[in-house]
């Protein structure tokens, strides 16, 4: 199989710079907030830049900040980022079928910029048409400069600002609701997520660590493509707005 040529490259950067921004403009505050958490657990600012470098994933940096704050060894931090960072098979696995014939090369400089935001905004640009492996590509790596930017900026801003000050503890989980929110787009969208938020409440009780919102993504995502196939069958779009 071929490789597709690479297209005119500043139609693609414009492109996805400007599909890019919004995710951009959200890193921004949590990237601080991130930089100042660390600041207060004792990172240095090299330390912060290579943790954002390497991991490059805002929920298992602030665990894993706030695990090191605690004492925890090395394997259990590990261990639990791992976890955690699991849905990324599942982002990437539905990714994948836009990617093909791409090199391993360029595969593997992808799958290092996948983050719940840049996945949300490709598979969208994705399902809509007009959008390639190239524009999706920047929209990762711009997203992952101005977050590894802004949570070394942070170190700095955290001198200055006291811990918990200003709600910056919260602006991760307040960028999620309105990622999900945007996903909102049908009856269908909207039974799968709180589907998969019942789930995932009923397992916490019953599963260890983060694997509840794994398997509740896995169970609602099942869930709902097999209603939009039974819908189909039936010859009724279960994803109808009405």
């Amino acid at each position: 199989m071929t490789t597709p040529a690479a297209p005119n490259p500043r139609p693609v950067l414009m492109d996805g710079l400007r599909t890019a921004w919004p995710i951009c403009l959200g890193y921004f505050p949590i990237g601080l907030a991130f930089g100042v958490l660390a600041q207060k657990a004792g990172l240095s600012a090299w330390e912060i830049g290579l943790m954002a470098s390497m991991v490059f994933a805002g929920g298992s940096q602030f665990i894993a900040v706030a695990m090191l704050q605690a004492g925890a060894p090395a394997v259990p931090i590990i261990a639990t980022t791992f976890m955690v960072n699991l849905r990324h098979f599942l982002m990437s696995s539905s990714l994948s079928v836009h990617l093909r014939g791409s090199s391993g090369r360029f595969l593997a400089l992808f799958a290092y910029g996948v983050t719940d935001e840049s996945f949300a905004v490709n598979m969208g640009r994705f399902r809509d048409g007009g959008w390639d492996r190239w524009r999706a590509l920047v929209v990762n790596h711009a997203a992952n400069l101005v977050w590894i930017v802004c949570c070394v900026a942070g170190t700095w801003a955290g001198r200055f600002i006291p811990a918990g000050a200003f709600g910056i503890d919260y602006a991760l989980t307040a960028m999620f609701i309105c990622l999900l929110v945007f996903q909102l787009r049908s009856r269908l969208f909207t039974l799968t997520a709180v589907l998969a938020g019942l789930l995932s409440t009923a397992l916490y009780v019953t599963l260890p660590g983060t694997v509840n919102v794994v398997a509740a993504a896995i169970a609602a995502a099942t869930a709902g493509f097999w209603l939009r196939r039974r819908g189909r069958s039936g010859g009724r779009r279960p994803d109808a707005d009405s």
